[in-house]
């Protein structure tokens, strides 16, 4: 194969209608199956677009087997079918049979055989699928084989015939994984009876205590017959063990699941038989199990170590409406505002426990609640632009902890008895050492950058919150602050802080 075209010519290919492509798509979608079966390399064959000069057929998509050594060592798709290989290609088209190479056809590394099905839908070929195999590495095929190959040449005829790809039928992959040939293989008749199951299917079924060999057996009749723990985890799903309908379904018992996928067969009569291709699933089901229980108990201790941090919160209230002195009571007030942010923060968790949390509400919440305790009622506005992003959840309790305190000393002095505006702007800054996250709280209306010479000296961080502040920025943040005065005589305060 020579010439490369294009790189993805099944998408591109300007001579494919909608229809005609969404076929071909939904065959190499699951043509896995068929070359893992059929032991070879397969490859989807269409004619050159009428705009290329000269005649000949491109490779439009392969696969390679799980089941055999691969003859394809490089990508050919967007390549041009060798001349040897283009005239068999070209009698599939124009008569739309099945044909074998006459004789060895030769590529770099391997002398390779060669079969050819024409791709039907709606009557019309669209394509041609080559099965390419190297006859010397396997010089005699064991009785599994034989009936893999079988299997493989029932469905290519069904492909030849328009009878498959079925539209109808569900996709061929899921969340969590789809069984393989190699993970078993059953093959079951026109009366839903083992006709072949492979050695591993053998193993998977024998996983769920089945007291005898498949062979002469429907699936339904030995997983329904003993023991009421054998049934399929999903409704609806005999029709899919008994090969009727295509689909995947789990059965459990004897504290192992199998995970089981079904292809019906179809002839002209209509429905033959079915392959149904085995996964024992025990092991992963089980991990998964695990991380359910995993992620519960982590929800779990969040959402208490919340509502721990609400009754102590609701206590340092009590204590602040008690308290004859107004320092003290403006000190526990501010505690108490502190413990609710980290409660906040907590409730959070206990509702995302992914690595990276989408904070944007969260912190939009913090700030505005921040404004508003500390104002005690005057008239104060809260402005918030930008975002935050997501950032590591092991980071947010200190982001919060710092606009927290960062807003709450834009109320006390920044803003007096006739209110204002606070302000919060985030956004992300893309530089050579990374991601870096910046976000300021502003005091006064102004939301722009003083023109002149406008950063003011660092104040001394005497206060408690100031303390909190510079400790949670500069040593657990590994980030830094800067204060700069507004043209309206407020300040400005902004965090810039590295996001791992």
């Amino acid at each position: 194969m020579v010439s490369t075209i294009a790189s993805d010519p099944l998408n591109t290919h300007p001579d494919l209608g909608v229809e005609d492509r969404a076929w071909l798509q939904q065959l190499v979608g699951d043509w896995q199956l068929i070359a893992d079966l059929a032991l070879a390399d397969l490859v989807l064959w269409c004619p050159l677009p009428v705009e290329v000069d000269g005649t000949g057929h491109l490779a439009m998509a392969q696969v390679r087997p799980f089941t055999a050594p691969t003859l394809f060592h490089r990508d050919i798709v967007g390549s041009r079918a060798r001349a040897d290989l283009r005239a068999l290609v070209d009698r599939v088209w124009a008569a739309g049979a099945p044909a074998d190479g006459t004789g060895p056809l030769v590529e770099p590394g391997a002398t390779l055989k060669v079969r050819l099905w024409p791709v039907v839908r709606a009557g019309r070929v669209v394509g041609v699928v080559s099965a390419h195999e190297d006859p010397r590495t396997r010089p005699a095929r064991s009785a599994v084989e034989n009936n893999y190959r079988t299997s493989a040449d029932t469905l290519l005829d069904m492909v030849q015939h328009g009878r498959w790809p079925n539209p109808e039928d569900p996709p061929a992959y899921w969340i969590g994984g789809t069984p393989r040939v190699g993970d078993g293989l059953v093959v079951l008749g026109d009366d839903s009876r083992a006709t072949f199951t492979s050695p591993n299917a053998v193993s998977a079924l024998r996983r769920l205590g089945l007291p005898t060999t498949l062979a002469g057996h429907s699936l339904t009749e030995l997983l329904g017959g003993t023991e009421a723990a054998r049934r399929p985890v999903e409704e609806g799903s005999w029709a899919v063990l008994n090969g009727q309908r295509a689909g995947r379904t789990e059965v459990q018992a004897n504290g192992a699941t199998l995970t089981v996928r079904s292809v019906p067969l179809r002839n002209r009569d209509g429905w033959c038989g079915a392959l149904i291709m085995l996964r024992d699933v025990t092991e992963l089901r089980r991990q998964e199990q695990q991380l359910i229980s995993k992620d519960a108990t982590i929800r779990e201790i969040h959402h208490r170590v919340k509502n721990n941090l609400q009754t102590v919160g609701s206590l340092l209230r009590m204590q602040a409406r008690r308290s004859d002195s107004p320092e003290t009571g403006r000190a526990l007030r501010q505690a108490m505002q502190r413990v609710d942010t980290i409660a906040l923060v907590h409730q959070t968790l206990s509702e995302q426990i992914d690595a990276q949390l989408s904070v944007d509400a969260l912190m939009a919440r913090q700030f505005r609640l921040a404004v508003e305790v500390a104002g005690d009622e005057r008239p104060l506005g809260t402005r918030v632009e930008g975002t935050f992003g997501a950032l590591a959840s092991h980071v947010v309790t200190s982001v919060a902890l710092v606009l927290n305190e960062l807003a709450t000393n834009a109320v006390e002095h920044g803003t007096g008895e006739e209110g204002g505006v606070v302000s919060l702007q985030a956004h992300r800054e893309d530089t050579p050492a990374g991601d870096v996250l910046v976000f300021s709280v502003t005091d006064g209306a102004s939301g722009e950058d003083d023109p002149g010479e406008g950063f003011v000296p660092q104040p001394a961080p005497n206060g408690l919150g100031l303390r909190i502040v510079h400790s949670l920025v500069e040593a657990d943040l590994r980030g830094s602050i800067q204060w700069r005065r507004m043209p309206d005589g407020g300040t400005r305060v902004t965090v810039r802080l590295p996001v791992e």
